[in-house]
């Protein structure tokens, strides 16, 4: 953790809390297009950032430093998107785990690396198909460019289970493209 960061907390928490804006403007953004990618609702977004740095700042006495802020933050805005997304109780497509089986990583990988316009587009539609918590996942790791380590303490899950999680998330949005052509 940055050392003017564990100043601010103390300062914060021995009563001045106009301190905490420096938090606001450092992440603010970063948490919202976090919770943005997750939820897919920009209105939504914004509500849950807000509550995100409420439940921040009601929580800050129990930050023991053991992450940057920044991670600690994260995995706030992660559990709030993802309990929103689940009182949502939106459809989700399930697929059999033979349908992964028959795919090389090859075919997914060229298929995903692909930027064009019209790629961009299914990617981003099969992305909304996905499950909430996958859709962190690939967020944490592949747009906001979080170490592994990180994601793992986010998510609360092993580095390993990230990684199989990667995986099996990458073949699942080939077969939703291919689906989208």
């Amino acid at each position: 953790m940055k050392k003017e960061e564990a100043h601010i907390i103390k300062e914060i928490l021995s009563g001045k809390t106009e301190h905490y804006e420096y938090f606001l403007d450092c992440y603010g953004q970063q948490v919202f297009v976090l919770v943005d990618r997750i939820v897919s609702c920009q209105e939504e977004a914004e509500e849950l950032t807000q509550d995100v740095f409420i439940k921040a700042f009601q929580q800050l006495s129990s930050f023991k430093a053991e992450s940057s802020f920044s991670t600690w933050i994260y995995r706030i805005a992660t559990n709030t998107a993802l309990s929103a997304i689940r009182k949502r109780k939106n459809e989700v497509i399930r697929l059999d785990d033979s349908v992964f089986a028959n795919l090389s990583d090859t075919q997914v990988d060229e298929a995903l690396e692909d930027d064009s316009e019209e790629q961009l587009q299914r990617l981003q539609r099969a992305m909304e198909q996905l499950e909430a918590d996958e859709r962190a996942l690939i967020t944490l790791y592949y747009m906001e460019e979080k170490p592994l380590a990180e994601v793992a303490f986010i998510m609360r899950l092993t580095e390993a289970n990230v990684k199989v999680k990667l995986h099996r998330i990458r073949k699942k949005l080939y077969i939703f493209i291919k689906k989208l052509e």
